[in-house]
């Protein structure tokens, strides 16, 4: 039962980082974007919409489109790791002083993250518009 405590310990030890808290942020955000997606993509479905599972005023989309979200579904995920791992590499080089390395790492973190959110905001757009 001791190593329960310890882990809870060292749960709460954790929850005090700004590390963690940026983290979960970030998951939360870019789960909420591509939930948000989703939703439209759904819409589109036609298979869905032939099983009656959608009510969807979204007109059935041809190949272009279907290439162009399927791409940048690709880059939003790759946008997303690469965005992890540049901040995992700022608190890396921060922990161990290495100021200019954390300031770029920091910068690109942030290009990458923005790269994310514009691809979901175009595909948000791109579905706001195509399906009203």
């Amino acid at each position: 039962m001791k190593w329960l405590f310890d882990e809870l310990k060292n749960l709460a030890a954790q929850l005090k980082r700004g590390e963690t808290w940026l983290g979960i942020s970030l998951l939360t955000g870019f789960g909420l974007l591509t939930y948000t997606v989703s939703q439209f993509a759904f819409k589109t479905d036609s298979v869905l919409r032939y099983l009656h599972y959608t009510a969807a005023t979204c007109r059935d989309l041809s190949n272009g489109p279907i290439i162009f979200l399927f791409c940048g579904m690709i880059f939003f995920g790759l946008a997303v790791v690469v965005t992890f791992g540049e901040f995992q590499r700022f608190f890396d080089c921060r922990k161990r002083a290495g100021h200019y390395e954390a300031r770029q790492a920091l910068i690109q973190g942030i290009v990458w993250g923005l790269v994310a959110i514009g691809i979901s905001a175009a595909a948000l757009l791109f579905f706001w518009t195509y399906c009203r």
